[in-house]
């Protein structure tokens, strides 16, 4: 039978979770339990000379540091290994292996840095250390360029090749294509490894077929404890350690695995859980980078089916090279569904010209200062628009809609028979189940691209309001956002946008600067308090 091997990664890949910070206590004691489970390779964190020696961190500047945090520590029979992101450690921060607590370091690299990656590779080799190459998204690789690769990595001789599912794409029948082209043009003593991650739960159903493998060379996979890992995790290595032991006659301390994921991982998973969830699976399911994915949910407007229906124009390598003015622009196209609105536009002005109006927000104030909201409807008698929800204090006479989101959250509300009549005016990337909306508006006329948030629903309100005649504008629960954490922007939490803190400043400075701009146009008062008075 060929030679099976198992590795751990769980202080490295684990690392992302917790940007590294395990404190020292628990870097010993997981290395420790890792050396006694007999693993045949651990991988004990990054090397990254951008990064400060920190004791408590699996992060290190270069290889000295390894000996300062884990060299009191007997290795055992494991291969103790380090990682470097090729460019984020240079040559002169690695000490010849035989001054160095590491006895192998993995490069990881993308596919365009090949050529300096295998040379940088080559001057690690020469410094006596088993030199892994790792595959960065191993599927953006065609056959062609998998040969120029192994061209390059047959001149360098590694320790092992491995392919890295960045991304979590992989199922078995890619796996198979991509192992063959390796096992068939490698030279016959490179290990060939592979690392999973879950985005499709195939993490450890792919590391078995991999190890079922026909080859005679030498396999490895990767595992952490408990499948710690960014994203949707790693293949959790008690599992593969029990199957190994059970299908490939090895001899793993998988009791010494599950005492490291009870003393040690599972505190850190309760505060910071990882594994599979929907985000992920959308990123994967549509080959790209996650960030594309977190920026389209980040926006609160779009449904999965809507975010499922712009990734496809995402092309080439800016699927998983992250383009953010790439998604932007898809985002806003798609959202750009346009109208022939003119009627519309001429119905609302005969309807709300001339009249006062009030617009409702869902800010906090909305329920805290209620009463000021009270005294104003008995005192002005205006017109009440709510934008994006339903309040339940007071009755809207009409229901302003700029999120697809939002409408669907809204669908129970509007069934109400007391609310089923309700003129509902929607921008046009908002599409109703059924029929059309009473109201329905061209949404690039509303929206401001040359802003970093173009599609604002209070000054998209305030354009239609000018555009229908209205001069006297209320507003109540538009608080305008706070960046403190201890305070909430919404008065139904689960409407917080999740840029909301960070882009506080900026939003409330830009309804201002709108609001200044256009005094001559409207009067606007606000019932409520607002940051956009401040």
């Amino acid at each position: 039978m060929k030679n099976v091997k198992l590795l751990d990664c769980t202080l490295r890949d684990g690392g992302y979770i917790n940007d590294w910070e395990f404190g020292h206590d628990t870097l010993i004691s997981v290395f420790e339990r890792l050396v006694s489970t007999k693993v045949d390779a651990i991988e004990i964190g990054f090397l990254d000379e951008r990064r400060a020696f920190d004791i408590n961190r699996s992060i290190m500047p270069d290889t000295a540091s390894a000996g300062k945090i884990y060299g009191g520590v007997d290795k055992g029979s494991a291969m103790v290994v380090g990682m470097i992101d090729y460019g984020t450690c240079g040559i002169e921060q690695i000490q010849p292996c035989n001054e160095s607590y590491l006895d192998g370091i993995r490069v990881i690299f993308k596919k365009h840095l090949m050529h300096e990656a295998l040379a940088f590779c080559k001057q690690i080799k020469d410094l006596g250390y088993q030199v892994f190459a790792q595959l960065v998204s191993v599927t953006s690789y065609n056959d062609k360029e998998l040969l120029e690769l192994i061209d390059l990595v047959n001149s360098v001789k590694p320790y092992a090749v491995s392919m890295v599912d960045t991304y979590g794409l992989m199922h078995q029948e890619n796996l198979s294509h991509i192992f063959d082209i390796l096992d068939h043009n490698l030279d016959p003593e490179i290990c060939i490894g592979y690392h999973a991650h879950n985005n499709f739960q195939m993490g450890y159903a792919n590391c078995i077929k991999m190890l079922h493998t026909d080859t005679e060379r030498t396999i490895l996979v990767d595992g952490t404890l408990y499948g710690m890992g960014k994203s949707a995790g790693n293949a959790p290595l008690e599992l593969l350690g029990m199957y190994m032991n059970d299908n490939l006659g090895k001899q793993y301390d998988v009791g010494q695995m599950l005492e490291a994921i009870e003393n040690n991982i599972m505190e850190i998973y309760r505060h910071i859980p990882w594994g599979y969830n929907l985000f992920y699976y959308v990123a994967a399911s549509n080959h790209c980078h996650p960030s594309y994915v977190s920026y389209l949910m980040n926006k609160r407007t779009l449904s999965i089916k809507s975010i499922n229906e712009i990734l496809p124009h995402l092309q080439g390598e800016s699927k998983l090279l992250y383009d953010k003015k790439l998604i932007e622009q898809l985002y806003l196209d798609y959202q750009k569904t346009e109208c022939e609105d003119s009627q519309a536009r001429s119905q609302l002005k005969a309807q709300l010209a001339g009249k006062t109006v009030l617009v409702l927000g869902p800010g906090k104030n909305l329920v805290q200062q209620a009463n000021l909201i009270g005294d104003c409807l008995n005192n002005c008698d205006p017109v009440i628009i709510s934008v994006n929800f339903m309040p339940k204090q007071f009755k809207p006479d009409y229901l302003f809609l700029t999120n697809s989101k939002r409408y669907a959250q809204l669908s129970t509300r509007l069934a109400d028979p007391a609310n089923k009549n309700m003129p509902l005016i929607a921008t046009s990337n908002v599409t109703k189940a059924e029929g059309t909306f009473e109201y329905e508006l061209n949404y690039s006329n509303l929206i401001d691209e040359k802003t970093e948030i173009p599609d604002n629903s209070l000054i998209m309100m305030l354009k239609v309001l000018m555009a229908s005649g209205v001069t006297k504008i209320l507003l109540a629960g538009f608080d305008g956002y706070t960046a403190r954490e201890e305070e909430e922007n919404y008065f139904n939490t689960n409407m917080e946008y999740s840029f909301a803190k960070e882009k506080a400043e900026y939003l409330n400075a830009y309804a201002k600067k709108f609001l200044a701009e256009h005094a001559d146009q409207i009067e606007v008062t606000f019932v409520t308090r607002s940051h956009y008075q401040d």
